[in-house]
């Protein structure tokens, strides 16, 4: 069975969304990797990289920037649901309003440090890689997608951090915030590194066969 290039857009797209909702929505608990604390998002929003970089190299920076702007109005309306679903009252049936709450009112912040880091960061990676492109006349792939998606985390990771953890206890100073940042980047730094072979077969992918 041919999968159409409109086809394969639309599944990148698809996975794209999912990834960066899925990193929203879980990503306020926290786990342990090599000892370090890190949120169960670390597994997913590294893919919206892999895929927006993967469609600009084929496609250019035009369909990579409207995916971008796309995941940007899901990210929105996902927030307005949320905002809503907490404040409906719950039925007498429903025995869990409070831990509901809780969750998802924990979620409202995350999310919100995670669409104005989103924004930033994928103009910044799009741009980037595009920049490097030009730079390397088209070739060394592997570079231009690290140099972008290295730089764009740090970004990412950056506000995202001083957005959704500044000052919610005395703790939570500056100097503890880049205390996880560094850690947490580091962290997407091999995501990036590791996986470089993905790009590669993205790309070959979106090429082979095609066509509209």
């Amino acid at each position: 069975m041919q999968i159409s290039t409109s086809q394969k857009l639309s599944l990148l797209s698809a996975i794209f969304v999912a990834s960066l909702i899925a990193a929203n929505l879980l990503g306020v608990k926290i786990t342990t990797l090599l000892g370090i604390s890190v949120s169960v998002g670390i597994f997913a929003y590294p893919i919206t990289f892999l895929i927006t970089d993967s469609i600009e190299e084929v496609f250019g920076k035009k369909p990579a920037t409207h995916l971008m702007y796309s995941a940007l109005i899901a990210q929105i309306l996902v927030f307005i649901i949320i905002v809503i679903a907490i404040k409906l009252p719950s039925s007498e049936r429903y025995e869990f309003n409070d831990e509901y709450v809780i969750i998802f009112s924990s979620s409202l912040r995350i999310i919100i440090a995670s669409i104005i880091a989103f924004f930033l960061s994928q103009t910044h990676d799009i741009w980037a890689f595009n920049f490097w492109k030009k730079q390397t006349n088209g070739k060394f792939l592997w570079l231009r997608n690290n140099l972008s998606t290295i730089a764009s985390q740090f970004l990412d990771t950056t506000i995202f951090m001083f957005i959704a953890f500044y000052n919610i206890s005395p703790k939570f100073d500056s100097a503890f915030i880049f205390s996880l940042i560094i850690p947490y980047w580091l962290f997407k730094v091999a995501f990036a590194l590791i996986d470089t072979p993905l790009v590669y077969a993205l790309v070959w992918w979106l090429k082979k066969d095609k066509h509209d």
